[in-house]
């Protein structure tokens, strides 16, 4: 048999998605997760059965990434070919909370993922960075070209960090890596820290959201399926150094080993206000607004470049956000149970 793929996070939003989509596949996948309380275990669980039930050669470990000797023995006992990291501590704000969760799961943890990688030969590890690694840049929409020098929460700073660990890696031992910067990921089965389900759970039982900026904010919205098809493509090709890097004029989405970093992103940036409507009309129930102030740690706008992702891969995300959130507001009635 074929080895199997690791997938990392799988419990998570995106990672359930991708373990999902390698088993209808036909891949052989090994799913890893702590399922620590971040954010509903029950929600997690929840994936985890839906994986199961869709059938297909499935083993799941519940382990966390932060033990060394642990995740040296998951890569020994299964012998992944290729590694598809979505394990992290996620959230913004929750960074400035508790700094220290992030420097165990995001630097510790992916530390020891690239050290299995490395001992193993892995074919190919495709990592999760984030938009948030453009920090404090306001020339839009953001490229792969650009500098990521002044991010503005931790979190930021842990993806940016394993950026520059995952191109080492691939300097140092010719490890092939991929990392995509997500843009606010949203769909069914989604995050509940995270404003979509936020907002659908308030506005449904008739409670105010709270609309950071006076909402003064645009996000480049990404539907789950887009970021799951963009994922799997890379994964099927492996980062390969550029023959065109010029270490005098050094390209920061490439490099001269195979390391390769992309946007995966919708392109379309829409305002906090417009995305709410657009909410309100797939709810079918009029939101409550209570405008805040700006919190620490965010940023006022994002927007993908996508060029080099489409350049690629021969794709780009592109789901409308109005038909986005229909199947996302009909996730959410159908789940409230699982969204505390």
């Amino acid at each position: 048999m074929s080895p199997p793929v690791l997938v990392t996070g799988a419990a998570g939003f995106i990672g359930a998605a991708v373990a999902l989509r390698l088993l209808e596949r036909g891949e052989r996948v090994v799913g890893l997760d702590n399922l620590n309380s971040y954010y509903s275990p029950e929600l997690k669980r929840a994936r985890l059965e839906r994986i199961a039930a869709a059938g297909g050669d499935w083993v799941f470990a519940q382990l966390d990434l932060e033990y060394a000797s642990a995740c040296a023995e998951l890569f020994k006992a299964h012998q992944p070919r290729a590694v598809v990291h979505l394990a992290a501590q996620a959230g913004v704000r929750y960074s400035i909370e508790n700094p220290s969760a992030y420097i165990r799961s995001n630097l510790d943890g992916f530390g020891n993922v690239l050290e299995g990688c490395r001992h193993l030969g892995i074919e190919h590890l495709v990592y999760a960075s984030s938009s948030s690694v453009y920090g404090g840049n306001r020339k839009m929409p953001f490229s792969e070209q650009h500098a990521v020098n002044h991010p503005v929460s931790l979190y930021a700073a842990t993806k940016k960090a394993n950026e520059l660990m995952a191109h080492t890696y691939s300097h140092l031992y010719g490890l092939p890596a991929t990392g995509l910067r997500f843009f606010t990921v949203y769909g069914p089965w989604g995050r509940p820290d995270m404003a979509p389900i936020l907002f659908a759970k308030a506005i449904l039982v008739g409670k105010p959201i709270k609309v950071f900026n006076q909402g003064q904010m645009q996000r480049d919205f990404t539907y789950i399926d887009d970021i799951v098809e963009g994922v799997i493509r890379c994964l099927y090709k492996p980062a390969t150094a550029d023959p065109g890097f010029d270490p005098l004029n050094p390209n920061p989405a490439t490099a001269a080993v195979p390391h390769r970093l992309f946007n995966i992103g919708n392109s379309q940036p829409t305002a906090l206000l417009r995305f709410i409507e657009l909410l309100e009309d797939a709810l079918g129930a009029e939101a409550m607004k209570d405008f805040q102030p700006m919190q620490p740690g965010d940023v006022v706008a994002t927007a993908a470049d996508t060029s080099a992702l489409e350049a690629w891969i021969g794709f780009r995300p592109s789901t409308p956000l109005e038909l986005g959130l229909q199947r996302f507001a009909e996730w959410v009635k159908q789940h409230a149970h699982l969204l505390s």
